[in-house]
């Protein structure tokens, strides 16, 4: 359906008219109806008079993204929380409307149901597991991105991976990384790119054990750097799911993370550590921690992605057959 440019984000598209997307819904006859995004385009879709069921997949996680980080010198998240009833009265209300509201993660999904929303399924994601392998880990590529850093091989090499934005908390990865350098060698290699890079060059300094790469497009070489490295670390607490510790776990790589979040699943499974969500200080301790112990890499039994779609697609199809029988 054409839709204009979303205009914070021209990346986007959003549905300008309820109207008419309830008229091409009316046409199409569906079966079922997804909605991906939990402001315009699920408020159209909950107030549909069609009788197909419907569920809202929270691919983002809004209030963790923007109001607690904007907020987050004021205020704890279960403050903003109360401070922002409006925000989950309106979820609230579209978990009314929908069949199913699908979450990614347990965290997410204990924060939906404890504001009092009734119809969270967690459905985790997945990743393509035959590109990731511990299989492709290279001494010798470990040893030069070591150097790079200008550190020998007996140092500890972290890897970060994501675009440079806010959220990401680049800037306090890099905070961490150099705290926990003082009493420990340890490099970070930081792919990526994005509107937040002066921040994260600002913060870096000139530090030549932090290196940055620009974004690689090639999944394999993407595979062979992360199965390389000794640790990904990560900063973003927002995240629904976190596809890339997901992808550190099926490369073998322990993965340092916070402690809220869809990465924190992750870890907890037991493949890898946690640290206070947007303290330095904690994460500088993690950092320590993990190289003190030198845990043991993780099995690698990452879920694939054509697990999940086969757990989504049987929750639809039970969905439409509870419509129906009612």
């Amino acid at each position: 359906m054409a839709a204009p440019r979303l205009p914070v984000d021209r990346r986007y598209r959003y549905f300008e008219s309820s109207a008419a997307l309830h008229a091409l819904l009316d046409e199409e006859r569906q079966d079922f109806v997804e909605a991906s995004s939990p402001w315009r385009c699920a408020s159209a879709v909950a107030s549909w008079r069609g009788p197909a069921p419907r569920a809202l997949v929270m691919h983002a996680d809004p209030l963790a993204a923007y109001a607690y980080r904007w907020l987050e010198a004021f205020a704890e998240p279960d403050l903003v929380d109360r401070s922002l009833d409006w925000a989950w009265r309106y979820f609230r209300r579209l978990d009314e409307a929908f069949t199913a509201v699908v979450s990614a993660s347990k965290s997410l999904s204990s924060r939906l149901v404890g504001q009092g929303l009734r119809n969270v399924v967690t459905v985790p994601m997945g990743i393509d597991q035959s590109c990731f392998s511990p299989a492709l880990r290279d001494p010798e590529l470990r040893a030069r991105l070591l150097a790079r850093c200008a550190l020998p091989p007996e140092a500890t090499l972290l890897l970060g991976v994501g675009r440079h934005a806010p959220e990401k908390r680049w800037p306090m990865v890099a905070k961490a990384v150099m705290a926990a350098g003082i009493t420990h060698p340890v490099g970070l290699i930081l792919v990526g790119d994005g509107r937040d890079r002066a921040r994260v060059v600002r913060q870096i300094d000139g530090n030549p054990h932090i290196q940055t790469l620009s974004p690689i497009g090639d999944r394999l070489e993407l595979a062979r750097l992360m199965a390389s490295c000794d640790a990904l670390i990560h900063g973003c607490e927002a995240e629904t799911f976190s596809m890339v510790a997901a992808e550190a776990v099926a490369s073998g790589l322990p993965i340092i993370v916070p402690d809220r979040g869809g990465a924190a699943d992750h870890a907890l499974a037991g493949n890898g550590l946690t640290y206070a969500a947007t303290d330095a200080t904690s994460a500088a301790q993690a950092i320590r921690t993990f190289i003190d112990a030198r845990a043991p890499r993780p099995r690698a039994q990452a879920r694939t992605m054509a697990q999940h779609f086969d757990e989504l697609f049987a929750l639809y199809e039970a969905c439409a057959e509870k419509r129906a029988a009612a």
